[in-house]
């Protein structure tokens, strides 16, 4: 057990960096709207996905001080730095107060719209890790609601007019990701493979959320098939993300995205013991799409 208060190596496995990858999505109004080639709007949505990465980590933080005791008797969640006694107990009360009201302020600087939004997304996700993550389909909806959020805040931090069906868009594919791993997590349960981690699980039932995954999997690419559609429209009078490049050939993307949620609920159906949101990042076919995926998308973009 360490003796400092703190390390650098502790602190960063609290902040679990590993999980900032979900903030890309702020980048993503700078995407469609072409504002990349601005650098200071670039810079501008950076900033903006960094204070979402912060305010995750001081929620990460939180959650493992509440859960300190009964993380020290987890056979797997007593090595986590504050349960170990690697990050004093605090130490870990400065920084999460520190970085969660630090980066809400931040936000403010940056646009009051990404302000608010940093708050309302910290104390959402102070209720998910304290009551709601355990109330059935709310606790999918709330994750799901802040990668909308995360978009949001993207599109206000460089002021671009946003996109109804973007933000649909946003809502169903993470709902079916959220989705696809309760489905997942019953599956190994109700075997006997693994332990009911989640409490949630004992109201979850494996046919109704089967037949939720397929349901919002179908929403999805009707919603995104809406949305490339949608470039067929006139230019807005202000730069816009409703039509991404006004392009008349970006429906061609749509095969990638029927393939993509397709090979998802394929391995979902896998026998193994391992998180589906973690297995699609080393299965070879959805990364060789997702890949060509945004080839073609980066083609489109300049033409």
């Amino acid at each position: 057990m360490s003796t400092p208060a703190s390390t650098p190596r502790a602190i960063i496995r609290t902040l679990r960096p590993h999980q900032w990858i979900k903030n890309l999505f702020v980048l993503a109004p700078l995407f469609f709207s072409k504002a990349f080639v601005d650098i200071g709007l670039t810079l501008q949505a950076l900033l903006a996905a960094l204070l979402f990465s912060l305010v995750a980590g001081a929620v990460y933080t939180m959650n493992d001080l509440f859960d300190v005791e009964k993380d020290r008797r987890h056979p797997v969640k007593k090595f986590r730095p504050i349960a170990a006694g690697d990050l004093s107990v605090g130490f870990a009360r400065v920084l999460s107060g520190v970085l969660g009201p630090g980066s809400v302020i931040l936000g403010f600087v940056l646009d009051w719209r990404v302000g608010a939004i940093l708050g309302a997304y910290l104390v959402m996700n102070l209720a998910y890790s304290f009551k709601l993550k355990h109330v059935p389909y709310l606790d999918v909806s709330i994750i799901a609601i802040g990668f909308v959020m995360r978009v949001m805040a993207g599109a206000w931090a460089i002021d671009v007019l946003m996109s109804n069906w973007l933000i649909i868009c946003t809502f169903l594919l993470a709902i079916y990701l959220a989705l696809g791993k309760r489905m997942n997590e019953l599956k190994l349960v109700e075997s006997g493979r693994a332990e009911e981690v989640r409490k949630v699980l004992k109201h979850y039932n494996s046919e109704h959320l089967n037949f939720a995954v397929l349901f919002v999997s179908g929403l999805t690419i009707a919603s995104y098939t809406i949305y490339t559609l949608s470039s067929s429209l006139p230019d807005q009078p202000l730069r816009s993300v409703y039509t991404p490049f006004h392009s008349p050939y970006l429906p061609l993307t749509i095969p990638f995205t029927v393939l993509g949620i397709t090979r998802f609920y394929l391995l979902l159906s896998k026998d193994t013991d391992e998180s589906p949101t973690e297995l699609i990042l080393r299965d070879i076919p959805f990364v060789a799409n997702l890949v060509v995926w945004g080839g073609v998308m980066t083609v489109l973009y300049f033409l």
